[in-house]
């Protein structure tokens, strides 16, 4: 014996029979036709439903889920590389590799994580900047498509702008490419002291575009990246402080060197100095004759950037130790 199920009765007075694909005049109606049909069981409504506001409510339903999975994507990714940006300022590595590329001021690091750090926050600004416009530029472009834009001419006036835009842009493009490159090597950074040909100062501000830095004078120079040619950094890892230290040109050598080397070694181990002289101190000797004049040369090896303190410093101390020992430094005139 077989049974077979009436169909149920309708739950409102208005409700028709017939089918979804009848209905929807579709044979194969949409999800929310569909839904439509099966809630209101009204050929008339869900034909008006179909005609008028099927497409745009299907339309705006997939524009609300390609604009979350963008938003989800840009977040993943900015978490992504601050993640790896901050591994990056913490200097995350091994021992033994940390070993083999320590330096002598490594062991006083505080100058090198600040730079390390100001590197890695310009370098996620930059990649998240970058990652937000590749995702969201694609939402932007599905978006379009799902609207029913035909993307082929948009694409082709965007490629035609673009080059427009580049020809004219181009230095603005080559400042960005060369600030990148700048971070990716480690160049230079804030705080450092640096010599760009037009320019020589203390770095306060390093973009994509234009380093900022200001000068003995306190001028502030902004120069753009791509017009950097050629830069000298004078406190990166170390510096090195240089003194040229003109005698009168009877005085005894020997003993002006013992002087000098006597006078480089207390400062060496004096307190506040101790650690912004790195090694121990070198008189190198006789490195000019004048007719009135010996000129002997001193170098310190010292903390980065802190070579001018230095110098100044031990030229205070020498010229004591010159009026103790009744030492005569020569004259200005004489040194030329």
């Amino acid at each position: 014996m077989s049974l077979t199920l009436a169909p149920l009765a309708p739950l409102v007075p208005w409700a028709q029979n017939g089918t979804p694909e009848a209905a929807c005049q579709s044979r194969d109606p949409s999800v929310a036709c569909r839904v439509v049909w099966n809630v209101s069981h009204n050929e008339d409504f869900t034909r008006f439903f179909r005609n008028w506001l099927d497409r745009p409510l299907n339309t705006l339903f997939w524009i609300i889920v390609i604009l979350a999975i963008a938003l989800v994507l840009r977040v993943m990714a900015h978490r992504m590389i601050t993640r790896i940006t901050l591994r990056m300022a913490e200097s995350t590595m091994s021992e033994r590799v940390r070993e083999r590329s320590r330096t002598v001021f490594d062991g006083s690091p505080a100058l090198l994580n600040q730079r390390r750090a100001q590197r890695a926050r310009t370098m996620g600004s930059v990649l998240r900047s970058i990652a937000s416009i590749v995702i969201m530029g694609m939402a932007l472009f599905s978006v379009l498509g799902q609207i029913g834009l035909n993307l082929t001419p948009v694409l082709a006036s965007a490629t035609v702008i673009g080059m427009a835009v580049g020809f004219g842009a181009q230095n603005i493009v080559k400042d960005f490419l060369a600030g990148l490159f700048m971070l990716l090597e480690d160049q230079y950074g804030v705080g450092d002291v640096i010599d760009v040909g037009t320019a020589k100062g203390t770095v306060e501000a390093v973009t994509l575009r234009v380093t900022r830095m200001r000068d003995v004078n306190g001028v502030v120079w902004y120069v753009p990246n791509g017009e950097i040619k050629k830069v000298g950094n004078e406190s990166q890892n170390w510096g090195r402080a240089v003194l040229d230290i003109p005698v009168d040109i009877g005085e005894d050598v020997e003993k002006v060197k013992e002087i000098l080397q006597t006078t480089a070694d207390e400062m060496s181990v004096a307190p506040g100095w101790d650690e912004v002289i790195l090694e121990e101190p070198s008189v190198w000797g006789v490195q000019a004759l004048t007719g009135e004049a010996v000129i002997v040369r001193m170098v310190l090896k010292t903390a980065p950037g802190r070579q001018a303190d230095v110098a100044r410093e031990l030229r205070e101390r020498v010229k004591k130790s010159f009026d103790e020992a009744n030492i005569s430094v020569a004259t200005p005139s004489a040194t030329l």
